[in-house]
């Protein structure tokens, strides 16, 4: 027997298995482990195992692009290839061209790849959901305009707030073009200078509604300057421009009625305003005039005429005061004077006078004795009643004991 090197016989078991049909085009079940993506060469390595068994596996870049979803360690998995010999190693592994999740089609495991992804990035995050403008004076409408969806946005909005403008951007809501035509429509209606936008369309198939639940749409709702409202037309299922909108409607008739008040609530606030200034404007009359009765009363109370009969009633209160002062002055005067003539008289020498006694004048000196006069001078005697004239005739000296 001749003697092969390695390389040979890696050769010929790899072109065993080449020629083996039942190991081309196989279908391979297990669990995904030691899952490698080599970021230069876009290559992907991994190992396929079960409960009992493994093998390697490799996804060339050219297969991977093509996938819809990141295989991710545990992920349970069927994979499409073809069994063959890596020579180098002499090790045989199966060369994966396409990866099926188990249980799971591969646009429903990428869906919650994406969420999962867009939710760590804060893209769902809700401190930043911004509310709707309560008055909203342009409303943007990014949805198909051949559809139903815009015919009810104007609608609900013709009836319910007829007040603001509605600007329909026309954008395709399903196919290969419609997630860079919905970001379009955003961008335009921004720009357009709305207030607000509802993205959204009708009903449909998950498969009718799958723009609205991809990555680019998810970032044009979210990097929007203006809140957007989502409106895209399914109940079970929420999509990922549902998650990343400031607010998610139903329907679009339903996005509609969020957009904007109903004006009839206006007119009921409007009339309950109303009476309530009614009831102000009259309760301030009120104030007002009782105001006005007090301060009447305060400017009549300090008016000239008031204050002049004030002062002229003070003025005769004290003229009545004086008067009587006065006369109890007067009288207490006409009394004391009284008390005084009645000393004055009882000291008077006319008192004396009047009980026999007279007084002796020499010119205008009062005489006490004969000092002072001689015989011959004429003399002036007062009598209690009545004046004589004497002439001395002699003059007696009064002795020392008394006698003449």
């Amino acid at each position: 027997m001749p003697v092969i090197t390695v390389t040979q016989i890696n050769k010929y078991i790899g072109s065993i298995l080449k020629g083996d049909r039942n190991l081309q085009g196989v279908m391979v079940k297990g669990e995904i482990s030691n899952f490698t993506l080599h970021w230069k060469s876009g290559h992907m390595y991994f190992t396929l195992k079960d409960s009992e068994s493994a093998v390697k596996c490799v996804m060339f870049a050219s297969a991977a692009a093509r996938l819809r979803f990141a295989p991710e360690d545990g992920m349970s998995v069927i994979c499409r290839g073809s069994i063959n010999v890596f020579e180098r190693d002499g090790a045989y592994q199966l060369y994966v061209n396409d990866i099926l999740p188990e249980g799971a089609g591969a646009a429903g495991v990428a869906l919650e790849q994406l969420k999962k992804k867009l939710a760590k990035e804060g893209i769902f995050a809700p401190e930043h959901k911004r509310p709707v403008p309560y008055m909203p004076k342009k409303i943007g409408a990014v949805t198909s305009l051949s559809g139903a969806a815009v015919r009810d946005i104007i609608n609900v909005l013709s009836r319910r707030y007829p007040l603001c403008e509605v600007y329909a951007v026309n954008a395709l809501v399903q196919g290969e073009g419609a997630p860079d035509s919905i970001c379009q429509g955003i961008l335009r209606a921004e720009a357009a200078g709305c207030d607000v936008i509802i993205v959204g369309r009708g009903g449909g198939s998950s498969e009718d509604l799958s723009a609205f639940n991809t990555e680019k749409v998810a970032y044009a709702v979210y990097n929007c300057k203006v809140p957007v409202i989502s409106a895209v037309g399914h109940e079970t299922d929420i999509s990922i421009a549902d998650m990343a909108a400031d607010l998610r409607a139903p329907t679009p008739s339903a996005a509609a009625e969020l957009a904007a008040p109903d004006i009839s609530t206006f007119y009921e606030k409007i009339d309950m305003l109303q009476r309530r200034a009614e009831r102000s404007a009259f309760a301030a009359l009120d104030r007002a005039a009782d105001r006005f009765t007090v301060l009447n009363a305060k400017l009549a109370a300090q008016s000239p005429e008031n204050r002049m009969k004030l002062s002229g009633e003070r003025l005769s209160a004290l003229e009545k005061r004086n008067s009587a002062a006065f006369q109890r002055y007067m009288e207490r005067l006409s009394s004391q004077l009284s008390e005084r003539i009645g000393r004055l008289e009882s000291l008077s020498p006319l008192k004396v006078l009047s009980r026999g006694y007279s007084l002796v004048y020499s010119g205008d000196r009062l005489l006490s004795s004969t000092d002072g006069i001689s015989v011959g001078d004429t003399v002036d005697i007062r009598f209690g009643k009545g004046t004589a004239s004497a002439e001395i005739k002699e003059v007696h000296e009064e002795k020392q004991n008394g006698g003449i």
